[in-house]
């Protein structure tokens, strides 16, 4: 395995919570899949867990060399966590062609979240 990029990205989760509580439904609907959407309702507070998954998408957009622009879309990225917790990403539409390109065939993803601060890690290896 090498490593080809690297990205992070941190959070103020009271920010977060402005911008969801000014436009719900819209601001969900747009960073969030539907299955991220149903982890982070799950939550006792949920605010944590969206920052989470929003700093962990900018992560990977800086890893990928990309930021938001563009074909890119927030729900190209899918954050999903295993049995034990830990994070995993997948990958479509513009964000699969560009790691692609970039030859990443996985990328490692670290999430940790405060009541005020999430911040992600996105490793991009090839085989």
């Amino acid at each position: 395995m090498t490593i080809i990029s690297h990205g992070i990205d941190l959070v103020e989760c009271e920010r977060v919570e402005r911008v969801w509580k000014l436009h719900p439904e819209r601001f969900l609907a747009r960073i969030l899949t539907p299955s991220e959407r149903v982890y982070c309702a799950r939550r006792k507070n949920p605010v944590p867990h969206i920052a989470g998954r929003f700093a962990a998408k900018e992560a990977i957009l800086k890893m990928l060399g990309t930021g938001w622009r563009g074909q890119i879309a927030w729900t190209d990225m899918e954050v999903s966590n295993n049995s034990a917790g830990q994070p995993h990403v997948a990958l479509s539409g513009h964000t699969a062609e560009v790691a692609e390109r970039l030859g990443i065939t996985r990328i490692l993803l670290s999430i940790t979240h405060t009541e005020k601060h999430a911040a992600a890690s996105a490793i991009g290896l090839s085989e």
